[in-house]
């Protein structure tokens, strides 16, 4: 019997675990082989984003070590497995490491070089790899039989490395054994409710694109190949059936195919058999055609959440013609932005600083462009990531990089089109803006800050920033101090619970917005102005940590699907959802004062989503308005409308 361990990390440190979506298919497909089912025991180990060095060691080397310890590997844990790699080297030398996934492959060299101990790498797609490799080792595993393996990189008896023929990439998916129908991948905890944050699926494998910043899988410029429809069926019902709330996709451009129709006519259909799942998340086709639009509709009109992204990356021609995303219809995006708006539909954009051809300037005013379109921004670092066109190129793109100080990543410090300083201002600025306007912890204020105050979105969040810096408070200042040099995901993250769980944080954001923003409101506008923080401080979701008692002011109504944090009802002079409301429509109605009380509705479990803005976004609190007792006979204010002719989004 051959014993392999298989192990993969999440990206973030949440309380709930990631699916280990590549290690599932990894059992799956050797436990469906005939030959290979009775000869092999094949664990996986998932651990969470968080989870130290040592204790991953503690964990995985509790039992014997198996004689096969492979590893799903990003940037994020390339490091943490290269010195786990080591210890198993010290329990089992006669043991084999197995490395594979986006960061390593066809990067042999360097990987073997920096990680003695480890003994294979994966090129390319896995799953047939790693059962062909599997077979080779109950064979002996001697290097002319990793030889005959295709879709290999190895260290060779004289401490060389060698590299076998690609292999070809499947065009039959159902090929690939489910780790869902199969039960390969456990899907229940102890208790039986289902034990992941999110359920991650793919509907396809591959992507037209050819950007010059991305390595989908390796399937950059490939032919879409997709699985079966009554297999994506079979799976959905298996995630209604342990009633999974969100299903994310880890497709390339979902909507491209004729097929994704029909994945969203199924996954309605399981809905209204399960009543789950009830979010659906994913990466859209990068040209929204008429089916785009059918699918949004139909989400939508069966209550689907669901967040609609505009993939642009920069707004910069510049930028644009270097990623290799110039010509993309996507870059027509404010007609498409505008009709999401319309279908009431959340719409998100997507920017990425340092880009070659990226000045600070022409970020900035594209930042502030989108903003006036959509409801939020996510701002990524530029990577620098194995096998991209930058990679290949950084020479002729001015390139200077730094790995990140826990993980592998390459972040860019300088560019042709900003220096080294320059980076530095904005990764700070990025760390606000994706903490702020990615993470909403502030939501409504932007619009009526943008259209009434004339402040831009990129100045109100400078302004913060500022106002941080010159604190006297020592949490506060701590906070600003502690802004981290690259604005990579676990520090943002970090930052945003310490938003959640610092009282002198939520002070000083009450202060800033009331001594900075207010005054500049024109005079009619102030006392709304005034009052909208509180409303946006009501909105938020409410951030509870197992145990943490039900705060103040709110209840718990648990009869609701999902359970929902319920406020007592908050009085505000203006009816603030209106004037919102008119404000996104480009009305610009004076404000009359219109005593309004609202109670505010929060789905219970945000601590758990916390980390990914996706899927958080899902838990913000709704306002319901009260309705006056039966004998308030007032009539409701209105004042003189003006049309606007500014575009203004959801904010």
């Amino acid at each position: 019997m051959l014993t392999i361990g298989i192990v993969q990390q999440g990206a973030w440190d949440t309380p709930l675990e990631s699916m280990p979506l590549a290690a599932g298919y990894l059992r799956a497909t050797l436990l469906a082989d005939p030959d290979l089912a009775g000869a092999v025991d094949v664990r996986i180990h998932n651990f969470r984003g968080g989870v130290p060095l040592i204790r991953m060691a503690a964990t995985l080397f509790a039992r014997p070590a198996p004689d096969v310890l492979a590893f799903s590997v990003l940037g994020w844990n390339y490091r943490a497995f290269g010195s786990l790699a080591e210890t198993y080297k010290q329990l089992r030398p006669d043991g084999c490491v197995v490395f594979g996934g986006n960061h390593v492959a066809y990067q042999a060299d360097r990987v073997l070089r920096e990680h003695p101990a480890v003994d294979v790498v994966v090129n390319g797609e896995g799953e047939a790899t790693f059962r062909e490799l599997t077979r080779a080792l109950l064979n002996g595993g001697h290097a002319e039989g990793l030889a005959e393996v295709a879709g290999l990189s190895f260290r060779s008896p004289d401490g060389g490395v060698r590299t076998t023929a690609d292999r070809d990439r499947l065009t039959d998916l159902d090929a690939i054994a489910s780790p869902f129908l199969t039960g390969a991948l456990p899907l229940a905890d102890a208790t039986g409710r289902f034990r992941y944050d999110v359920a991650l699926m793919e509907t396809n494998r591959g992507c037209p694109y050819k950007c010059s910043f991305c390595y989908w899988g390796g399937a950059v410029g490939q032919r879409v190949r997709a699985f079966s429809r009554e297999r994506l069926a079979a799976e959905l019902d298996c995630f209604g059936f342990h009633q999974v709330q969100t299903v994310v996709l880890c497709d390339a451009n979902f909507g491209l195919l004729a097929g994704d129709e029909e994945f969203v006519e199924d996954l309605i259909h399981t809905r209204e058999r399960r009543g789950y799942p009830r979010a659906l998340e994913t990466s859209w086709a990068k040209n929204k055609s008429d089916r785009f639009h059918r699918i949004v509709r139909d989400l939508r009109r069966h209550g689907f959440q669901s967040s609609f992204t505009l993939a642009l990356q920069s707004l910069s021609d510049s930028a644009l013609t270097g990623m290799r995303r110039r010509n993309m219809r996507l870059n027509d995006w404010e007609a498409l932005a505008a009709w999401l708006a319309r279908e009431g539909l959340d719409c998100y954009a997507e920017l990425i600083w340092g880009a070659p051809g990226e000045t600070v300037e022409s970020f900035l005013a594209g930042y502030d462009r989108l903003a006036e379109n959509v409801s939020r921004i996510v701002v990524y670092p530029m990577l620098l990531l194995p096998n991209t066109g930058y990679a290949t190129e950084r020479d002729r793109h001015g390139l200077v990089t730094v790995r990140g100080e826990h993980d592998d990543f390459e972040y860019v410090l300088s560019s042709d089109g900003a220096g080294l300083a320059e980076h530095l201002a904005m990764q700070r600025f990025m760390y606000f803006a994706r903490v702020l306007g990615e993470h909403q912890f502030l939501r409504h204020v932007w619009t009526p800050a943008r259209v009434i105050a004339g402040v831009r979105q990129s100045e109100l969040i400078r302004s913060l920033d500022a106002w941080l810096e010159a604190a006297d408070d020592p949490e506060v200042n701590a906070f600003a101090r502690d802004v981290p040099p690259v604005a990579e995901s676990a520090a943002v993250t970090a930052g945003l619970r310490r938003l959640y769980t610092i009282p002198a944080l939520d002070r000083a954001l009450a202060d800033w917005w009331s001594t900075t923003l207010v005054p500049r409101f024109p005079p009619g506008w102030r006392a709304f102005a005034a009052e909208l923080y509180e409303f946006e401080r009501c909105s938020r979701p409410r951030y509870l940590a197992p145990g943490d008692p039900v705060p103040a002011g709110w209840t718990l109504r648990r009869g609701e699907h999902p359970p929902a944090y319920v406020s007592t009802p908050v009085g505000f002079v203006h009816d603030v959802p209106a004037v919102l409301a008119d404000l996104r429509r480009g009305v610009v109605r004076a404000p009359v004062p219109c005593p309004t009380a609202m109670e505010f509705e929060a789905p219970v479990g945000f601590y758990d989503q916390c980390d990914n803005h996706e899927t958080a976004v899902h838990f913000v609190a709704r306002p319901r308005v009260v309705p006056p007792p039966a004998d308030d006979h007032r009539p409701r204010a209105a004042g003189p409308t003006v049309a606007s002719g500014a575009a203004v989004a959801p904010g």
